[in-house]
């Protein structure tokens, strides 16, 4: 299986790491910048580099893994579809849910596999509560609640001029951090269906929100609650609590990258509890670092992806299960804008 990188930025070494890993050959790389491209493949040993997508695929690239900017996604995606090349994206799926639908639509009709990064529902953490509630142990969750409380140095978003702009990064803090919080919310407590929201920008110098805050009901008549910044200094990491009648079941990531552990377990008969936080806050580490720590979740997802492909079957994140947490994230920014609650647009309303 070989194996194209589309975007050569900061997370594509983790993509290139899993993929070996996999037993598949990266071949080449790809990004508009010929030398950020070349010294990628240099650093990764990887054989070609280039800057266009047709280019990458010419040689008969199998998968193309898309690391661009987010409301790239869609060309990236749709352009390996129509070679023949199974795809896997790089979260958000898409900034807007009708480029989302294109997409699967996109590799429906080629008949390649779509797959979209939520690493972190790899976390074992994460995967015993999901275990919980489908065995009963939890059952369905009818309170939950995320917060992610990050720090991010304004160098962040002057480093990349696409960063922090509608047109060019889709949003802020919900679509770039909180997203991940969002998929795990929807993944635990099913579909979510309405929500109440409010953003501002309070430090950094950027047109999106660095700042929200958040209700969702969701399609079970359960209701959660999510606040998320990256102006704190220092960050605390993130949370997502669960509740449902067999109990409550924490996941904590602390600080930023880590592996997310079971802070609470409030089952009777297996009560356990830990601090995240250790003996003390720690101080805020570099993006590198953090993209670094979330590699073995890379690795697990990508293994994942790699078999699906060889087995005929689907990954565990299709580009569906990914529209959804895109579906909240639009209905967010529209509550943002209207001031009211707003509908969260089902699956089927998102296909072409």
């Amino acid at each position: 299986m070989r194996v194209g990188i589309v975007g050569c930025g900061n997370i594509a070494g983790n993509h290139v790491t899993a993929f070996r890993a996999a037993d598949t050959e990266v071949v080449a790389c790809c990004d508009v910048d010929a030398g950020r491209a070349a010294a990628f493949a240099a650093r990764h040993g990887i054989p070609s580099s280039v800057t266009s997508v047709d280019a990458l695929l010419d040689p008969g690239v199998d998968v193309v893994s898309v690391c661009t900017p987010h409301p790239t996604h869609e060309a990236v995606v749709t352009a390996a579809a129509a070679r023949g090349a199974h795809v896997l994206c790089e979260k958000p799926i898409a900034i807007d849910l009708a480029a989302a639908g294109r997409m699967t639509a996109a590799c429906d009709a080629a008949g390649v596999t779509l797959g979209v990064l939520f690493q972190r529902r790899f976390w074992p953490a994460a995967q015993r509560i999901r275990a919980a509630i489908d065995d009963g142990t939890l059952g369905t969750p009818f309170l939950g609640h995320a917060t992610v409380l990050l720090h991010r140095d304004p160098s962040y978003y002057t480093a990349d001029p696409w960063r922090g702009t509608w047109a060019t990064d889709g949003g802020g803090v919900l679509t770039t951090q909180a997203v991940h919080n969002i998929d795990l919310l929807q993944w635990f407590m099913g579909d979510c269906v309405e929500v109440t929201a409010a953003h501002t920008t309070v430090k950094h110098p950027i047109e999106v929100e660095d700042t929200a805050v958040a209700t969702l009901r969701f399609a079970s008549g359960g209701l959660a609650t999510l606040a998320a910044s990256t102006a704190l200094t220092p960050g605390l990491g993130t949370r997502v609590l669960v509740t449902g009648p067999g109990g409550t079941a924490g996941l904590a990531e602390y600080p930023e990258g880590s592996e997310g552990v079971n802070d609470v377990w409030a089952v009777p008969g297996a009560e356990s509890v830990r601090s995240p936080f250790g003996t003390g806050l720690t101080s805020d580490i570099p993006l590198s670092a953090i993209n670094g720590s979330l590699a073995p979740f890379h690795t697990l997802q990508i293994a994942d992806y790699v078999d699906a492909i060889r087995a005929g079957r689907e990954p565990a994140v299709t580009g569906r299960e990914a529209t959804k947490s895109l579906a909240v994230l639009t209905a967010l920014y529209a509550s943002a804008k209207s001031g009211r609650p707003e509908p969260v647009p089902s699956s089927k309303e998102n296909r072409p």
